[in-house]
């Protein structure tokens, strides 16, 4: 089984690209899901969060109100840090188990959707680790069209993250998401293609797939 990395800041593109890669047969494990099954309500976590940030970042349900948490934590580093804290333990034992579950089905390559990736240190436990990227004036642009987020608050995520720059050096495949949706897909054929050549792939840079050479 190969276990594949897939990460990239915020509007990105990477949720299309994960979706891609299931399309063409990864067993896709997606952190964005794990977080919200790790908050639930009556999770550890969310009792935490609840404790840490008041009642103000619950909604009337008692679920966890997403929009009102982020106003708290993505205009404040220590903040987000604080949140981080509460909630990536209990993720990456979720997504343990979904990959020696994957495992056990016989899954050829498994797909880990993590946009933190780097920040979490989490490189060294893939074979290969994939990153889909986009300048950011057109990562703010999408945020604000597609999201409907203020502009402010649409830099505030986008500086809260490492910049892609630091994060391309690092990655086996750079997936630059500038054009249009069937550019998009073709690139994740290439990358496909290279990561089940099996052998081969280690020699597959990011060159191959529109990114700079290495």
């Amino acid at each position: 089984m190969r276990l594949i990395g897939l990460t990239g800041n915020i509007a990105s593109g990477k949720s299309t690209v994960a979706r891609l890669l299931v399309e063409h047969g990864a067993v896709l494990v997606d952190a964005d899901r794990l977080a919200r099954e790790a908050v639930r309500p009556g999770t550890p976590a969310l009792a935490r969060i609840t404790e840490r940030f008041g009642d103000a970042v619950l909604a009337p349900d008692g679920t966890l109100d997403r929009p009102a948490l982020r106003g708290h934590v993505f205009a404040d580093r220590y903040e987000l840090e604080a949140l981080n804290a509460i909630v990536h333990p209990e993720v990456e034992r979720l997504r343990e188990q979904r990959v020696a579950q994957a495992r056990a089905d016989g899954a050829q390559v498994v797909v880990c959707d993590i946009p933190l990736l780097f920040e979490k240190h989490l490189a060294d436990r893939f074979d290969k680790i994939i990153l889909v990227d986009a300048p950011r004036p057109l990562r703010l642009e999408r945020l604000v069209r597609d999201r409907g987020l203020h502009e402010a608050e649409a830099m505030d995520m986008i500086a809260a993250q490492m910049p892609a720059e630091l994060k391309r050096a690092r990655s086996d495949y750079v997936i630059d998401n500038t054009g249009s949706l069937a550019d998009l897909a073709r690139r994740v054929d290439e990358v496909w293609r290279a990561i089940t050549r099996g052998g081969r792939a280690a020699h597959a840079r990011r060159a191959a797939v529109g990114g700079p050479p290495s």
